[in-house]
């Protein structure tokens, strides 16, 4: 590992202050769980490293019923899984979480590490995509939010700027009568996904039919993938279980998935395929059991 500079602001305003500064020769750390695996590896050698882990006043989790969910960026993986108000209204997440890694990982690492250091095989951005949440970013010329889909440029590349920081995730209610799932393939408990995949299905009770649909694919491209295809297979219709492997082959269908070690692209092509149906399966029944 190469020799680097080290700061570590006290909050998110000097953080700013360094990180404009520097322009693009430092990096801000977190967790530091991906970040120093790379460099380790050489892969990023950053002249600077801007250390926001004790800014405090990034980690916390509010919830209101009317306007949703809104976590720090600095709020570790554990305190998502384990917080009774997540658990409640967006269980998801939790299920999520729990699948993330190991526990002593979890205790350090943070959401917003997590998101902003753009692997396409990460677990939470395709919960939180179709979970419809938004990013909140912070920098010198003031705050903006982007929609979290649209924050993935590139493999390990997101939409942010010198001097900006990513400061909260914003995760709308869900519609009534709306189920959510997530689901990867791993050779252990814990393991990145192969291929993951993540769904919100919603119906109306009073005749079943879909009214929205949003999917979303982990470690099947360089950015993670919202597969519209699928949706539109299963939008305005009452999903059966044809529909459902219809929607996977959709999904399957508009990839080019890359080849590695733990699997060739025909094999996570159709891995897309199988989680996609599992996943919106699971999610169905979870709305149609809100009755």
């Amino acid at each position: 590992m190469k020799d680097f500079g080290y700061a570590a602001p006290k909050n998110v305003g000097e953080a700013i202050s360094l990180l404009t500064e520097l322009g693009g020769h430092g990096k801000v750390i977190a967790g530091g769980q991906s970040m120093l695996v790379i460099m380790k590896q050489n892969m990023l050698a950053p002249e600077f490293l801007v250390d926001i882990k004790g800014i405090s006043e990034l980690d916390y989790i509010k919830y209101d019923k009317k306007k949703g969910l809104n976590i720090g960026a600095l709020t570790t993986h554990r305190t998502i899984e384990r917080s009774p108000v997540i658990k409640e209204t967006y269980p998801v997440l939790s299920e999520m979480e729990d699948n993330l890694a190991v526990v002593q990982t979890r205790n350090w690492g943070t959401i917003g590490g997590n998101l902003c250091h753009g692997d396409p095989a990460g677990d939470p951005t395709v919960v939180f995509i179709v979970l419809n949440a938004r990013l909140k970013i912070r920098g010198t010329a003031g705050e903006r939010e982007i929609d979290i889909e649209d924050f993935y440029k590139d493999y390990l590349e997101v939409d942010l700027n010198p001097g900006e920081l990513l400061v909260e995730i914003q995760v709308p209610p869900p519609p009534p009568h709306t189920g959510s799932a997530h689901n990867k393939l791993m050779v252990m408990k814990g393991d990145m996904g192969i291929v993951g995949a993540a769904a919100t299905i919603t119906v109306n009770p009073a005749d079943g039919t879909c009214t929205g649909a949003r999917i979303a694919l982990s470690n099947v491209a360089s950015t993670p993938w919202r597969s519209r295809a699928a949706e539109n297979v299963l939008i305005g219709k009452v999903i059966t279980g044809e529909l459902l492997a219809e929607a996977g082959r959709a999904a399957s269908a508009e990839l080019e998935p890359p080849a590695d070690v733990h699997g060739s692209s025909a094999y996570r092509k159709e891995m897309a395929e199988l989680f996609v149906r599992r996943t919106a399966e699971t999610a169905l029944k979870r709305a149609q059991a809100q009755g």
